[in-house]
């Protein structure tokens, strides 16, 4: 009998998104997986690249910083509703991730980078913005449904397909795309992509989609920090500058290149190109 031990692990991650602030257990999460608790952990970790406990803290801290970021909730209650019965406990875990504790975090802004910090304080640009002309790109992954913040647990069900297919090597990088207004549309009917870049030619795998992004003209944001800062971005980049530009947008999606991934690397550091379409100009 074939293991298909790619749809196991996804199921793991599907559990663990969605209830972060739960005590999984080894041995609870090796019955998800349908796969003896004396084998689950080595598996976990050598076909995703973190260990057990490692994928659980990242998905509560990434769940908490948000929630940081776009709620008024005190921080102990944010705490525990991301698993973290204690202060102290919450405390250490975030400060150990972000470098600072959860309540300087929202204080300080630094749910955001510096750069967006400064808006409204003396004209900063923000970030480069250039106009580039790319390439059509095929990509391939998985599609999500439900709020944009929410997307990490389709690229973890996507980094274990790919793991389990030895596809990683054949990438190009790694990509969101993003179909809907999030001012306008309701959180839980938001559509987006996670995706990987694909040479043409390479077969689809069973199990994944695949989608065409389209070349032409785009302005590209050079953005560096931690994601929660994407929604300042855009609203920069689809307001101020495009009022300043001259530009017009054309009807396509948005999209978001990843140039590195909070996988190993610190939040401050991360680097993201924000691509938004342009009409060609006469």
């Amino acid at each position: 009998m074939t293991v298909d031990y790619k749809a196991r692990l996804k199921r793991v991650y599907a559990a663990i998104h969605d209830d972060p602030a739960r005590e999984h257990s080894l041995d609870e999460l090796a019955d998800v997986a349908a796969l003896s608790r004396f084998h689950f952990h080595r598996v976990f970790a050598a076909m995703t690249g973190e260990t057990v406990s490692e994928a659980v803290r990242r998905v509560r801290l990434n769940r908490a910083a948000h929630a940081l970021a776009r709620s008024d909730a005190p921080v102990a209650a944010v705490g525990r509703a991301c698993g973290y019965p204690n202060a102290a406990s919450f405390t250490r875990a975030f400060r150990a991730a972000y470098g600072v504790a959860p309540g300087e975090f929202r204080k300080a802004g630094q749910a955001l980078p510096l750069k967006l910090r400064t808006i409204g304080q003396g004209g900063h640009s923000m970030f480069p913005v250039t106009i580039t002309n790319e390439a059509p790109r095929r990509a391939i992954g998985l599609p999500h449904a439900g709020p944009y913040m929410q997307i990490g647990a389709a690229y973890d069900q996507l980094s274990a397909e790919l793991a389990s297919l030895d596809l990683w090597p054949q990438t190009r990088g790694l990509v969101g795309v993003y179909f809907d207004d999030p001012s306008i549309v309701a959180p839980e009917a938001l559509r987006s992509f996670a995706g990987v870049i694909v040479d043409a030619d390479l077969p689809l795998p069973a199990g994944l989609d695949e989608l065409a992004i389209a070349g032409g003209r785009y302005a590209r944001m050079a953005f560096k920090g931690p994601y929660t800062g994407f929604g300042l971005a855009y609203e920069w980049l689809f307001g101020d500058w495009l009022a300043a530009s001259g530009e017009a947008m054309r009807d396509a999606p948005s999209w978001e290149f990843y140039l590195n991934t909070p996988m190993n690397t610190a939040p401050e550091d991360l680097r993201t190109d924000i691509l938004l379409p342009l009409e060609d100009r006469a």
